[in-house]
């Protein structure tokens, strides 16, 4: 089975290295590793150009892949990377295998109470949390906005999340291959 592994370590200093070890992990339990850095990009053009020239490259890749490994740990804020949530979605409208993990314990709620509206977000007269800018927050006991949650918990899908107490370090949350093997194992064992 082709897997599409998908995620934020692309922008990783170490990029290469981290979706190198990603694939090897992949191949030892029986799976054809496709990453977004298998590419073959032509140079030239103006960042635009290029930009769109990844875009199609990507999608052709996940066409050639039966399932995708998405990671949804938060990157750059309280929520999965944005490229890797379209990617997920385009898997998922293919009709692709999903799997999906996160390195980070908390939940949606969580994060949003505590990164973004710093503890200020308050139950109205209906008992529903709102920022002090008076925008609702989600609260269904998911990891993430629940699009990305109800992705990842459909019928044969597969969805590891830290377990709680898990650190939250930036190291462990961009570099953690626990829940990323866990994953992995979960995907096999499921008959993939």
């Amino acid at each position: 089975m082709r897997v599409y592994l998908a995620g934020p370590e692309v922008f990783l200093p170490d990029a290469r290295e981290i979706l190198a070890t990603k694939a090897a992990l992949s191949r030892a339990r029986g799976f054809q590793p496709v990453t977004p850095l298998d590419n073959d990009l032509p140079p030239g053009g103006d960042r635009f150009a290029t930009g769109m020239r990844i875009y199609r490259s990507n999608i052709a890749l996940m066409n050639g892949c039966d399932a995708i490994v998405a990671n949804l740990t938060p990157f750059r804020g309280v929520g999965a990377d944005p490229g890797t949530c379209f990617e997920l979605g385009y898997m998922v409208a293919r009709g692709a295998r999903i799997a999906a993990y996160s390195n980070d314990p908390r939940g949606h709620f969580d994060r949003l109470q505590a990164g973004f509206y710093h503890g200020a977000a308050r139950p109205d007269a209906g008992g529903e949390h709102r920022g002090p800018d008076g925008l609702a927050l989600e609260n269904f006991d998911m990891f993430d906005n629940l699009m990305l949650h109800g992705a990842a918990a459909t019928p044969g899908a597969v969805l590891v999340v830290a377990p709680p107490g898990a650190a939250v370090d930036a190291d462990r949350l961009s570099r953690g291959m626990e829940t990323f093997v866990a994953c992995l194992a979960r995907l096999a064992e499921a008959g993939a």
